[in-house]
């Protein structure tokens, strides 16, 4: 596996950790199982029958769970936990053994993939539960689920197509984020009015 492809693997499960952890295990485990890809040795786990068995459970638990508007809030504060690191880890366990300098970055902007989507996810799925309806909580959710799994797609067999969306990505979260943190605020501050009248 040459450097670019390498990258594309650590930058794509990173990413998609941060939105869709199980499903990027479990995809990246299968892949590696029915040898579309091949794993780093660190990876190699993924590809067991009882871990492709767990992360595919999880990946239905976290399907579910993120199609119900609430539970999904609940679901990824809980979250912000395990992807956050997840993607470090991820990041730095698909270099595989290259110089410990080179993984420790990976592993650095692994968490800030993971994170940067994360809260972008998390913050965006926020506001749209402020709705009363479902229908645009189970649109954004199956949106997340395609676009987890064409960026994995394009993470194993079209590198450059997964670098240029990740730009595209953080540009829109740079502009998006701020625009969140204060519509999210303002939802707080109006809530904190009405229980204290």
């Amino acid at each position: 596996m040459n450097a670019i492809s390498t990258a594309a693997m650590a930058a794509g499960l990173s990413w998609a950790s941060g939105i869709r952890l199980y499903m990027a295990l479990f995809v990246a485990g299968l892949f590696g199982r029915l040898e579309w890809v091949t794993l780093p040795p660190s990876l190699e786990i993924l590809q067991s029958p009882w871990v492709l068995g767990i992360t595919g459970l999880l990946t239905v638990v976290e399907f579910l769970a993120d199609k119900i508007p609430g539970l999904d809030s609940v679901w990824d504060a809980i979250q912000t936990f395990i992807r956050i690191p997840a993607g470090a880890v991820l990041g730095a366990a698909a270099m595989g053994h290259m110089d410990p300098a080179w993984t420790a970055g990976a592993a650095l902007l692994g968490g800030t993939f993971a994170a940067g989507a994360h809260a972008t996810k998390a913050g965006s799925r926020a506001m749209i539960n402020t709705s009363p309806e479902p229908l645009s909580n189970w649109t954004a959710s199956i949106s997340e689920d395609a676009t987890v799994l064409g960026a994995l797609w394009a993470a194993f067999f079209h590198p450059w197509v997964l670098f240029a969306f990740l730009i595209v990505f953080f540009v829109f979260a740079i502009w998006l984020l701020p625009k969140l943190w204060r519509g999210l605020r303002w939802i707080f501050q109006r809530f904190s009015a009405e229980s204290t009248t």
